[in-house]
């Protein structure tokens, strides 16, 4: 059972205010360990600022943020953020490293290899198991200018669990990529989940179709609120999308996944 299985996130009546405006107002979540989550809503809606608090970035105005049974505000944050694994798809290195490199850069949470530092062992290994897990085999010596959209975020999904991490972090992970790419990705995002049943993820995206078929719930923002919460299926429903992007769209799942088209 769900319920039985260690909370690794709680928010409960989370408000958080920047320049006299709330970008979320009364937040409450509970994510256990193992769950997969999607976070869904329109632009706007406050996905970002809630995945910033969710992985330490930030903490709220009131209301209380536990991440791995530490409370925001009493907890170092650069110790707790050691142990959530964060995808950027905007990933700021600027020089031209491998695919092996930059995923050896996870064991030091640095976006360049540390000067002087030499992996272990068992992080090269690490490394390599990543690398295959994610698919990147044939591009393990490709160079980060060389990458495609796609193989860059398998990549950094790779650089992300280097250290083991309970709490994966994806926001939005298959921006720009096609169809094929975005595929690879979601299947891979698939295996890696099933490889690693402990894990706990959530995933920021705009799009249904984006969402990987191993999600088990879903959080739909709306102005900074909640508007649904819970298992994916109760709510990635017809009703509650339209709703929570005031347009009428169909919701289907088929084989596992979602498709959404205007009604």
């Amino acid at each position: 059972m769900s319920a039985d299985k260690p909370t690794v996130l709680q928010t409960d009546d989370v408000r958080f205010v920047r320049d006299r405006r709330a970008l979320l107002d009364e937040v409450s979540l509970t994510v256990r360990e193992g769950e997969h989550w999607a976070l869904l809503g329109a632009n706007g809606a406050g996905k970002s600022t809630l995945l910033s608090l969710l992985g330490a970035y930030q903490h709220p105005t009131s209301g209380s943020v536990d991440v791995l049974g530490r409370r925001l505000g009493r907890v170092d944050v650069r110790e707790l953020r050691a142990h959530i694994g964060h995808v950027n798809p905007h990933h700021p290195l600027r020089s031209a490293r491998t695919v092996h490199e930059i995923v050896l850069t996870g064991m030091t949470g640095s976006i360049e290899l540390v000067p002087h530092w030499k992996p272990e062992p068992e992080d090269l290994d690490r490394a390599e198991e990543l690398i295959e897990l994610l698919g990147l085999d044939s591009h393990r010596d490709a160079r980060w200018p060389t990458l495609s959209h796609g193989e860059r975020g398998r990549a950094l999904i790779a650089r992300a669990l280097m250290p083991r991490p309970r709490l994966l972090l994806l926001d939005e992970p298959a921006t720009g990529l096609d169809v094929a790419a975005r595929e690879r990705l979601l299947s891979s995002i698939d295996q890696l989940r099933r490889a690693q049943p402990s894990l706990t993820t959530v995933l920021v995206t705009h799009h249904l179709e984006e969402l990987p078929a191993s999600t088990t719930h879903a959080i739909l923002l709306r102005q900074g609120r909640v508007l649904a919460s819970g298992a994916a299926d109760d709510v990635l429903t017809t009703g509650l999308i339209s709703a929570c992007f005031d347009h009428p769209i169909t919701i289907e799942r088929t084989g596992g996944r979602w498709t959404a088209r205007a009604s």
